[in-house]
């Protein structure tokens, strides 16, 4: 295994399926980002030490836009800082696709194109020492 990289890039995409809805208008809680988070930074912690790591702070969480049940969303972890044992971590969830279902198409959704920048954060891991 090669040392840790700044720059190194892991990305997830899911659908947000309507079982998650919390609020009215199908909305997610902040807290489905920050699993998702939980998520990419697992396997950055695999891919560049060989270990699930454990998630030990966030310096900063933004909730930029709303996620919705019926989204599909992606997921990005990029390495921004090592240490001996921690991790600085820059991640993203972007709505890459919404749900826009109506009675004469209940399964209708498009592409964003952009993507819906919804949720920022900067976390710390740490991984066993060597």
């Amino acid at each position: 295994m090669s040392a840790p990289e700044v720059g190194e890039l892991v990305v997830h995409r899911r659908y947000v399926p309507y079982s998650h809805a919390h609020y009215a208008g199908n909305l997610v809680d902040g807290a489905y980002s920050l699993a998702l988070f939980g998520d990419v930074a697992t396997e950055m912690c695999i891919r560049t030490d060989g270990d699930e790591g454990l998630f030990a702070s966030y310096a900063e969480v933004q909730f930029l836009a709303p996620v919705r049940a019926g989204d599909v969303v992606e997921v990005s972890c990029r390495l921004a800082r090592v240490g001996t044992r921690s991790r600085t971590l820059d991640l993203e969830l972007r709505v890459v696709a919404r749900g826009e279902p109506t009675a004469e198409a209940p399964g209708a959704s498009r592409l964003l194109d952009p993507p819906l920048v919804a949720t920022r954060a900067r976390g710390t891991v740490v991984v066993p020492g060597t």
